[in-house]
């Protein structure tokens, strides 16, 4: 899914239009769909099979010597804690293989559920695998009855060349959080990261590895799934709990994020974040959108429709809701203090977005600063009013950087 929309400006005016909207085909979102191979009773490796008659057998731990100790390290995190304890051991075993860059694996389970559900989880949890791209499974049977089920990542390059991508990550990374320290509040922390993507990275649909973390570090362009691997990738480095959230955004594939500040859970959209807007002469200015930060589930489901591949929380927390936050939420009316807002925003030359408790409080603030004209009391030799109204979210956008 395309970032949202590009507002039209209005100069002194109520109406506004929207723009169209595009989004992430369904190709785009095939990086878990896997593929099979199936080897019927003729073709199967005698050693892989248990007792025939056995319908879901297991190949005991023991004897796979060929096999590495598994990792159990993603304890914590949020995807994998919702699964049963075989499907952690099933995540467990494919993340070890996938960091070691194994070529296949014997996993602990025969049901493909289970597996294809650790593997979502897994690449929900994990951003940061742009070596990885789905994977191959092969089932093997004796006497007409499944007895293993063979896991092979599918690789999109060599171990050479992945360590050399990810010196090239870790340097621009190290350069983008210069300005952030992991002794910061996790509110600073997001809105930083927030920020870095909003301003760093474009959105362009046909974006060279569009998929994963390489398009946003080294292309500087992605798609939405690109958007929420980053903001895992970033979050999680700087301490904060992060998964990737996938379903459909105004009816079309989208993937964003479930993020967890100061102990409770928010969603960010960090697609929807870079925001803009034309004028009437056509001219296109962006700016950061923060309405889609640190949502509620409320607030998610106004434009998002989660595909629950795992359990969500029910988010209500709004202590670190950006317009809380930095005093841009407006509960009454009190014009000096929202004219001293904008007379600082009209001095720096920045877009103020205030959002309202109320809509009666909304338009009360449109009538007395946009249609009376009182906003030039706030910002000397101003000429005109380049705004944003925006009724769902309750807001309005003084647009003071042209």
């Amino acid at each position: 899914m395309k970032k949202l929309y590009r507002k039209i400006i209005c100069i002194l005016a109520i109406a506004l239009s929207l723009g169209s909207m595009a989004g992430c085909s369904p190709e785009d979102l095939q990086k878990y769909l896997p593929e099979e191979r199936y080897l019927p009773q003729a073709q199967e490796p005698e050693q892989v099979a248990e007792e025939p008659n056995q319908k879901k057998a297991k190949t005991p731990r023991a004897e796979r010597k060929d096999v590495k100790p598994i990792r159990k390290i993603s304890v914590g995190k949020y995807a994998y804690e919702q699964l049963n304890e075989e499907g952690k051991a099933v995540y467990d075993e494919m993340l070890s293989t996938i960091l070691d860059q194994e070529e296949k694996i014997s996993l602990s389970t025969i049901d493909t559920e289970v597996m294809r559900h650790a593997y979502t989880s897994l690449c929900s949890d994990y951003g940061g695998l742009f070596w990885v791209n789905g994977y191959v499974f092969t089932r093997y049977t004796k006497g007409g009855e499944l007895v293993s089920l063979e896991f092979s990542p599918k690789y999109t390059m060599a171990k050479k060349e992945r360590r050399q991508i990810q010196k090239q990550i870790d340097a621009v990374v190290e350069q983008w959080f210069a300005g952030i320290s992991i002794n910061d509040t996790d509110y600073q922390k997001a809105k930083y990261v927030y920020e870095l993507l909003a301003l760093n990275t474009e959105y362009v649909e046909d974006a060279e590895e569009s998929q994963n973390i390489i398009s946003v570090f080294l292309g500087r362009q992605t798609v939405c799934q690109g958007y929420a691997c980053a903001v895992q990738y970033l979050l999680e480095q700087l301490g904060i709990e992060s998964t990737i959230v996938s379903g459909k955004a105004l009816g079309e594939p989208h993937a964003w994020n479930l993020i967890c500040l100061d102990g409770e859970y928010y969603y960010m959209d960090a697609t929807w974040g870079n925001n803009g807007y034309r004028n009437k002469e056509g001219v296109e200015t962006s700016f950061i959108d923060y309405n889609y930060m640190a949502m509620t589930t409320a607030e998610m489901q106004m434009g998002h429709e989660p595909d629950m591949e795992f359990e969500l929380p029910d988010c209500t927390a709004v202590l670190n809701n950006y317009y809380i936050k930095e005093g841009n939420y407006i509960e009454e009316w009190q014009p000096d203090h929202i004219g001293a807002m904008l007379a600082l925003a009209w001095e720096e030359k920045t877009v103020l977005t205030l959002r309202f408790s109320d809509d009666s409080l909304k338009e009360q603030a449109f009538q007395y600063f946009v249609q009376d004209g009182h906003v030039a009391d706030y910002c000397p030799g101003i000429t005109q009013v380049n705004y944003l109204e925006d009724s769902l979210w309750k807001e309005i956008s003084f647009c003071f950087n042209q």
